[in-house]
């Protein structure tokens, strides 16, 4: 099924506003503690327990919008469901805070496996929105592949050393700049190997 256009704008507020509402969140619950059933729970699990659902939603309007999602999406809902799901559960900020590890490992991972194959599994996921040449999409892909595990191993890092505070500004401003600092710097890539309309 071809993806149905709609509003940029609002294709990135669903895209986008879930992690905005999961930061504001926490900016104003950090300091407070709630009773729930006789249990106590901080301000993080509140809100990861808010993120969950929100994400479903958003994803799920996303869908039924545009009529299509891509894997990276469905990869990251599951494991936002299954990590923040845990972190709520047994009352543990852990598992959520190791969830952009496991996401980049599994992209990483995916990437790279497809490496070994000789292919290319980021030009099945972005061909039609770059058109590259083969060696392009090989290039791309190994680069993106060791920025995903240095992503993991980065996350790893601050989680386990730095204050939750920190760890949340990370997620939420650094590893979205990260991400898009690393397709500013490609521009060569797509310079050199981009496939012009008489190659076509």
């Amino acid at each position: 099924m071809s993806e149905k256009k709609i509003n940029p704008m609002l294709k990135m507020g669903l895209e986008m506003g879930p992690i905005v509402a999961f930061f504001v969140a926490y900016l104003r619950m950090r300091d407070q503690s709630f009773e729930i059933a006789g249990n106590s729970y901080d301000g993080f699990i509140i809100a990861t327990a808010g993120f969950i659902p929100l994400l479903v939603i958003t994803t799920a309007i996303l869908w039924k919008l545009t009529g299509k999602i891509s894997k990276m999406q469905i990869a990251t809902l599951v494991l936002v469901v299954v990590f923040g799901g845990l972190s709520v559960w047994l009352n543990d900020e852990r598992f959520f805070k190791m969830k952009p590890t496991m996401i980049y490992l599994l992209f990483g991972g995916a990437l790279g496996l497809g490496l070994l194959r000789g292919q290319s599994y980021l030009k099945f996921v972005m061909e039609e929105m770059m058109p590259l040449k083969e060696e392009g999409w090989m290039l791309l892909t190994k680069r993106l592949t060791y920025f995903f595990l240095a992503l993991a191993a980065l996350n790893e890092i601050i989680w386990r050393t730095q204050s939750t505070d920190t760890w949340v500004y990370f997620k939420t401003f650094g590893l979205t700049a990260a991400v898009f600092a690393f397709f500013m710097t490609q521009g060569k890539i797509f310079q050199d190997y981009a496939i012009e309309e008489e190659d076509a």
